[in-house]
């Protein structure tokens, strides 16, 4: 069925906020100019002919408002399906099954092959009764295509930062196997450690991948125990300081008066490492860590929490870079890494209720700093 053409074609435009047969149209709820809304919109009337053809619509379509007003909505949006099929011969808004109430958004097809995402409403007087509007919602596809774009960046730096390990691991294993009997134990030993090294690279990228996925998802669980974070600071310098790293460099501030901390001590294991190894990695000189008490603000409420900040003297993150530092696949440097970790780090920390924040350190290089809230089980919270 082709939208209009068994009604009659109007001569003049009908404005754009009154229905043909005089009925105001409601698409000014609150006040709401048409015009003002970010999406498209696009509306026709019980005849099929579009009384309401919004700024947003016009942009998208490239057809001006007064040369859509008035016509039939399939000539105003002559969409196609991926397959090259007409649209509105294949829904038949004013025909077709009266129980339904619109369509889904999907992807269509403009004159010249432009993507559109297009969902619609039909309006009726009662439910099983004919239309009396039809509402129609456009946008642009430049969201979703960034979005794959990201997902297509997010392979390929998967597939880059295996192939690597792998290859080594597939290599020495081989080789191992082929020719075990022409090695000394230390050369063996040595080409173990190094797949070992490797195997756990190839760990670490795919719970990051995972992190990931439950992040954007919102399924990033929290199992909250006390923890006593001025300790797991100490462990993670000790780690350091034995894989070769001066004593020197690390100073250690913690503040009196530290609240009990409730958290997922593997998370804050997570976070640490990620913070603590990007200042020894992209930063120069001493790296200090201040632990101190801190008050986190929450849904209008107040509440005591802890602040860590980790900071170093080398030459920090340009201020134009400050806002794409929690991004994924930001990088500092070109000394390695996947981009993924300070991206992790942030939904870590906004799991746990806190925040976090990047500057520019006393000593010039980069300044991280987050707050938890205590985060106790509500049986231990005062009344």
């Amino acid at each position: 069925m082709t939208v209009g053409t068994d009604r009659p074609t109007h001569t003049t435009h009908t404005p754009r906020n009154t229905a043909a047969d005089g009925d105001p149209l409601d698409v000014r709820p609150a006040g709401i100019d048409p015009d003002d809304l970010p999406d498209g919109l696009v509306v026709a009337d019980a005849t099929g002919h579009v009384v309401c053809f919004n700024a947003a619509a016009a942009r998208i379509t490239a057809l001006p408002a007064d040369q859509a007003l008035g016509r039939a909505l399939d000539q105003v949006l002559p969409l196609e399906d991926l397959k090259g099929r007409r649209w509105w011969a294949l829904t038949d808004p004013y025909g077709g099954l009266a129980t339904r109430t619109g369509q889904p958004e999907r992807n269509l097809l403009l004159p010249g092959g432009r993507e559109v995402l297009v969902s619609a409403r039909y309006v009726r007087e009662h439910p099983t009764g004919p239309v009396r509007r039809v509402v129609v919602s456009l946008r642009g596809t430049e969201a979703r295509r960034r979005n794959e774009r990201s997902h297509a960046e997010l392979i390929a730096t998967v597939a880059h930062e295996l192939r690597s390990p792998l290859t080594s691991v597939k290599g020495f294993t081989a080789t191992l196997l082929a020719k075990w009997e022409r090695f000394t134990d230390d050369q063996k030993r040595l080409m173990l450690e190094t797949v070992d090294a490797d195997a756990n690279r190839v760990t670490r990228l795919i719970a990051e991948l995972l992190d990931i996925s439950r992040i954007d998802s919102g399924r990033l669980e929290v199992r909250r125990q006390p923890v006593d974070i001025a300790a797991a600071v100490g462990r993670h310098i000790q780690a350091h300081t034995t894989g070769g790293q001066s004593p020197d460099r690390f100073f250690v501030r913690v503040r009196p008066g530290l609240p009990d901390l409730w958290a997922d001590p593997d998370k804050i294991d997570q976070i640490l490492g990620n913070l603590l190894e990007n200042a020894v990695r992209h930063g120069e000189g001493t790296v200090t860590i201040d632990v101190a008490p801190a008050h986190v603000s929450s849904a209008g409420r107040t509440e005591k929490g802890t602040a860590v900040t980790v900071s170093d003297e080398g030459p920090g993150i340009p201020e134009e870079s400050m806002g794409r530092v929690f991004t994924r696949f930001w990088r500092g440097s070109k000394r390695g890494g996947t981009g993924l970790g300070l991206y992790i780090v942030k939904g870590i920390v906004e799991a746990h209720g806190g925040t976090i924040t990047v500057g520019r350190g006393p000593g010039g290089g980069a300044e991280f700093r987050f707050i938890l809230p205590v985060g106790a089980p509500a049986y231990l919270q005062q009344p």
